[in-house]
């Protein structure tokens, strides 16, 4: 079966542990239905935090979700001048039969913003 990498980001209103976990999830959770994965086909999952996120590892959300068998790490994103601010983005290596042009990448709230260019890019309503 076929190796793909597969993005996501999202961005947080605030750094608040429970809202960094739940902003982590959706964002796995959307990965996996929008290509139709189960945590079996994932290889591993390299998480980034913007420097302003220090609440809570990223990669504890897909533990909460099964991810314990999965290799997972997190980095700091690059601190760029004018970048978005509070910021977790995904690098996922899948088995899928998926051809690399039908991936959907996944990029939710603020973080759609930043992938403009990818036809699978969409915004989700913010909560409240």
């Amino acid at each position: 079966m076929p190796v793909r990498a597969v993005r996501g980001a999202t961005q947080l209103e605030d750094d608040d542990r429970d809202h960094l976990l739940d902003r982590v999830a959706e964002m796995v959770l959307d990965v996996m239905a929008s290509n139709g994965l189960a945590v079996d086909d994932f290889i591993s999952v390299i998480f980034t935090a913007t420097s302003d996120l220090v609440s809570e590892f990223p990669a504890y959300a897909a533990r909460q979700l099964g991810f314990g068998e999965v290799p997972l790490l997190c980095a700091r994103e690059l601190e760029i001048a004018g970048s978005m601010p509070r910021v977790v983005r995904m690098l996922a290596h899948v088995e899928t039969d998926l051809p690399r042009a039908e991936l959907t990448h996944c990029y939710l709230h603020g973080a759609a913003a930043l992938r403009k260019d990818l036809t699978h890019t969409r915004e989700v309503p913010d909560d409240g």
